[in-house]
């Protein structure tokens, strides 16, 4: 039986406008950058850069013989240009140096795909060869590896290409692939990738390392990355100086053949930061990268074509159709502007307490300067929520007198010394690391001894808390850090 009844309830709900400012909130520069450009794609009521009449005034005021009537007339070019010898000049003197300027050249970086293609081009027997290989290299990874399994790429082929295979024939072009530079490329595992390469290595000389180096990685690698060095030296009844030289010579293998050389300097990333601190007469400067302070107003002509449709005394259906389009691109446009704005302030707000609370690090740039500090003491102190500074940390950074530094690193855990005093536990990773860096490699400090050591300099730390600083800092075990 269906039944109607009334009833009150309390929902907190996010506006729109709320859900594009958080969205918008948690965007490091570039990927805001890349937003705000979408936006101005698809949104045509928004539009970049100062207004034209905003531009006049500025130059007006900047410029005390300013013509401010000449500037509304259509510009004559023939005043700027002279064209008496079929070129084109600037007005009057030239006043640059006479002697030519020096450009630097453009860096150009071709691709491990493009130079595989350029050595397959017309080496392969026939067409069909070429667009195997084509696809193949296609399918390749960014560090060189071939992930997809050849009935995949089979199946690719006859869909995309209607070209019938075989992974028998994908085999042989792949195996062929594998004997192209640079050395690993087309490998399917790094088992396969460093057994490319020692093979390599030994059609060019027969060294008996290269002999013992594709024996333990083909045999017994597992024993190998584990650091079982007893096991080989047993197995394969060998001197600890023939061992050390072929575990040096295992150790220059490249485990990501297509980020080397070239490559590796064409996939480099590049920080873009988002904030910039600098220290001025011993004051600390806060400011927000310029590319996420973007100019953006909304359209003068589509402002315009509202007012003349509120003047007009007839409407017709088309009219209001076409308005209302027009209201819902500029509503949304002032949305748009309004998050972007209130994304600047609330960036800068959290920035400027952190530089605040961190104050002494900024200073100096020592990271022992760095006191404890959680999501929660910076909410507190601006009044917004944890989930708000959550976002305003998260993948973006800050650009100091002391280098490039990511933004949820200066919000570490506090640790008590003996002496009562609190400090960072960025402090105690410092330790551990500069311990790790020190020991003797033959017999490296285990978990416990580094427990010890923190102990020693008045920090009262569990073992399982140096295992998860020692994890963090990506340091393996005290196993897999020995050395023979």
């Amino acid at each position: 039986m269906i039944k109607q009844h009334l009833s009150q309830k309390l929902l907190q709900k996010l506006s729109p406008q709320q859900i594009q400012f958080i969205k918008l909130l948690q965007l490091n520069t570039l990927n805001f950058e890349e937003r705000v450009d979408e936006e101005l794609l698809e949104n045509p009521a928004l539009e970049s850069g100062k207004d034209e009449e905003e531009e006049v005034e500025q130059r007006f005021d900047e410029a005390d013989d300013f013509n401010y009537e000449a500037t509304k007339e259509e510009l004559d070019m023939s005043d700027y240009m002279n064209d008496d010898d079929g070129g084109i000049h600037l007005s009057g003197e030239y006043q640059g140096d006479d002697e030519e300027k020096e450009f630097l050249p453009a860096v150009y970086y071709s691709s491990f795909r493009e130079r595989l293609l350029e050595q397959v081009t017309g080496a392969l027997r026939t067409v069909e060869d070429e667009l195997l290989a084509d696809q193949i290299i296609g399918t390749l990874d960014d560090d060189g590896y071939l992930r997809r399994p050849l009935s995949a790429i089979k199946n690719d082929l006859l869909f995309t290409q209607n070209i019938k295979t075989t992974e028998e024939a994908l085999g042989k072009i792949l195996a062929y692939i594998q004997e192209l530079d640079p050395p690993g490329v087309g490998a399917r595992d790094l088992k396969e990738c460093l057994l490319l390469q020692i093979k390599r290595k030994q059609d060019v000389g027969n060294n008996p390392v290269y002999k013992l180096a594709y024996q333990i990685i083909d045999e017994i690698m597992e024993d190998f990355s584990k650091k079982h060095y007893q096991k080989i030296l047993k197995k394969f009844d060998i001197s600890e100086d023939y061992l050390r030289e072929t575990l040096e010579f295992i150790g220059k293998l490249n485990p990501k053949p297509a980020q080397s050389g070239a490559e590796g300097a064409a996939n480099k990333d590049f920080i873009i930061p988002d904030f910039i601190v600098k220290e001025s007469y011993g004051l600390l400067e806060v400011s927000l990268n310029s590319k996420n302070a973007p100019e953006l107003r909304v359209s003068r002509s589509y402002n315009e074509t509202m007012k003349s449709y509120e003047a007009s005394k007839e409407k017709t259906k088309t009219q209001k159709e076409a308005v209302q389009y027009i209201k819902q691109k500029l509503d949304g446009a002032k949305w748009f502007i309004d998050s972007v704005k209130q994304r600047q302030n609330t960036l800068l707000t959290t920035m400027r307490k952190i530089v605040e609370l961190q104050h002494a690090f900024f200073i100096s740039g020592d990271e022992t300067d760095l006191r404890p500090m959680i999501l929660k003491d910076i909410a507190e102190e601006i009044g917004m929520d944890i989930s708000t500074i959550s976002r305003v940390a998260s993948s973006k950074y800050v650009e100091t007198d002391f280098g490039i530094f990511l933004l949820k690193d200066f919000f570490t855990e506090g640790i008590t010394t003996d002496s009562g005093e609190e400090v960072s536990n960025r402090e105690v990773k410092n330790i551990l690391h500069k311990a790790i860096d020190a020991e003797n490699k033959k017999k490296p400090l285990t978990d416990e001894a580094l427990k010890l050591l923190l102990q020693e300099k008045g920090y009262q730390i569990a073992r399982r808390t140096v295992a998860k600083y020692r994890e963090q800092l990506g340091l393996p075990v005290a196993r897999l850090r020995k050395e023979f």
